[in-house]
């Protein structure tokens, strides 16, 4: 069987060969815990690939596991949760769609993305997550296992997956064409996620907008208007870093009619892939703060050691910490870095 997706989930040795021995009588559901940027997304689209294409042989397998691998499959559905937590109506989906027959095969996978955002549909999900139709398989995705996911978990196989070594990805990269020095850069920024990475590698403003994070506190003088001036010019720069993923997207489009060419499909997908790329921009931008705020963490821990007075800096980063841990509440962006900017003025 060919390695198809599997080659873009690095360092999870473990977890891709527990997974592929899995494929010919897989169990009603998989969870997969671990940091973002870990492979979980890619290790899920592989395995659906592959168990979507196990009753199949030669042309038909194969346009089984590309459709899974771009995520258009009839039978793959995946689900990603818009806000802070998962909602009601999120949930009831969840369950319409588990219980749907298949429309192809005699399976179908389910992929839910983040579900450490469960929180109070936990009860609601648990009783299909439990006990799913025949056809169905799940796969969840969450960074960790809090108290509203314990016992969905416990009706799950774990799966763990652990950070990717930075230089895992540099090798990829360069593998891939990409200049040495620029996989490096593009590798530190997207802190071992290789989606992000390949397309930081893509982006030549990258070290500008890393630049211009750093000497965001030089521009603070203690006034308002330096706050929004400096805000302002931050969120133009996340503006254009989406430069690449609008053309990357625009590819995807193209690639979709492709496959609708040749493989046929019922329903274009175009509607579902609209979607996937608006929830692909939201993540980006947060991609970008997270990027510039361990920018500044990097700067203030590095002014840390030679401080005269330490504890300006200890609040720095203590500010800094505070709006990282408020990215996952969805904050409006511009308010957010506000706040921020005002907290590391002088």
């Amino acid at each position: 069987m060919s390695a198809g997706g599997w080659d873009d989930v690095l360092g999870q040795d473990r977890a891709v060969a527990q997974l592929r021995a899995s494929v010919a009588a897989p169990v009603h559901a998989y969870l997969f815990v671990g940091p973002p940027g870990s492979g979980r997304r890619a290790a899920a689209r592989a395995f659906a690939a592959d168990l979507l294409a196990a009753d199949s042989a030669g042309d038909d397998a194969d346009r089984h596991r590309q459709l899974a691998l771009a995520e258009h499959h009839p039978d793959l559905t995946v689900f990603v949760p818009e806000g802070a937590s998962l909602r009601e109506a999120e949930a009831t989906e969840i369950i319409r769609a588990a219980v749907r027959a298949p429309v192809e095969g005699r399976r179908k996978v389910l992929v839910l993305c983040e579900l450490h955002k469960v929180s109070t549909e936990a009860p609601k999900l648990l009783k299909t997550i439990e006990e799913p139709p025949p056809s169905t398989v799940f796969v969840i995705l969450a960074d960790d296992v809090p108290p509203e996911l314990v016992t969905i978990a416990s009706r799950a196989v774990r799966i763990d997956f652990h950070p990717v070594p930075e230089a895992l990805v540099v090798d990829r990269l360069v593998a891939e064409g990409v200049a040495p020095a620029a996989a490096e850069d593009a590798a530190r920024a997207a802190s071992g996620d290789l989606d992000r990475a390949r397309l930081l590698a893509t982006d030549p403003e990258l070290a500008e907008r890393r630049e211009a994070w750093r000497t965001v506190p030089d521009r603070l003088d203690g006034t308002g208007a330096a706050v929004m001036v400096a805000v302002d010019e931050l969120r133009a720069l996340i503006d254009r870093a989406q430069a690449p993923l609008t053309a990357r997207h625009e590819r995807e489009m193209e690639e979709l009619a492709e496959r609708v060419e040749r493989y046929g499909q019922r329903g274009s997908g175009a509607a579902q892939l609209t979607a996937q790329h608006k929830r692909e921009v939201r993540r980006a931008r947060v991609d970008e703060v997270r990027l510039g705020l361990a920018t500044l963490a990097r700067r203030a821990a590095d002014e840390l050691a030679e401080a005269r007075r330490p504890q300006e800096q200890l609040d720095r980063l203590a500010a800094i910490q505070a709006a990282s841990e408020a990215l996952v509440r969805n904050p409006n962006e511009a308010l957010l870095l506000e706040d921020l900017l005002f907290r590391l003025s002088p």
